[in-house]
């Protein structure tokens, strides 16, 4: 059960990082008129944030424990 919620916090934890780092003041940062394969930075930078979070979802996710019958049913009685 404690191996489940440290994976439940991990998962908060990295969905508050994303969030973080797509916030503006973060992202201006990289809003500069330099190019990547005629691409400009602040797409490359953000198409990066996303594919980040969705491969780390996707990690955690796999990792976490689907919930038993016994935990699903807690606030049933």
């Amino acid at each position: 059960m404690t191996a489940r919620r440290k994976l439940e916090s991990g998962v908060f934890v990295f969905a508050v990082f994303g969030a973080l780092l797509i916030i503006p003041p973060l992202v201006y940062i990289f809003n500069h008129p330099i190019l990547f394969f005629g691409i400009p930075q602040i797409v490359v930078y953000l198409f990066g944030v996303w594919a980040m979070m969705v491969i780390g979802t996707g990690i955690l996710t796999h990792y976490l424990p689907h919930a038993s019958d016994e935990d699903s049913h807690e606030g049933d009685e």
